[in-house]
């Protein structure tokens, strides 16, 4: 019977520590935001970005202004970065630069 309790103490212990390491891990997770000029031109260019770049692991949120060709994305930081999500730009077929803040 006390190896039982003894057992179930210690994975208690673990569960509970479990939990709190997951909410650290969320809490130190920044969001970031990356803005690109973006060469398309079309309404077509637009909504294929728009349908496949919030699928990017780490993606929180997308916004396109097509009168100024711009793609603003909203990302975790612990989960991507600016040239991974340029990348995943460019691999559909599209020329972009991140516009650097002055």
């Amino acid at each position: 019977m006390k190896v039982v309790r003894s057992i179930l103490v210690v994975v208690a212990f673990l569960f509970a520590t479990s939990i709190v390491s997951a909410q650290d891990k969320k809490e130190n997770a920044k969001e970031e935001q990356v803005v690109f000029f973006f060469f398309f031109h079309c309404e077509n260019c637009e909504n294929r970005i728009k349908k496949n770049i919030p699928f990017e692991k780490g993606v929180k949120d997308l916004t396109t202004d097509l009168s100024k060709q711009l793609v603003t994305i909203t990302y975790k930081t612990d989960k991507t970065d600016s040239d991974k999500l340029k990348k995943s730009i460019e691999k559909l077929g599209y020329i972009c630069k991140e516009m650097k803040e002055k």
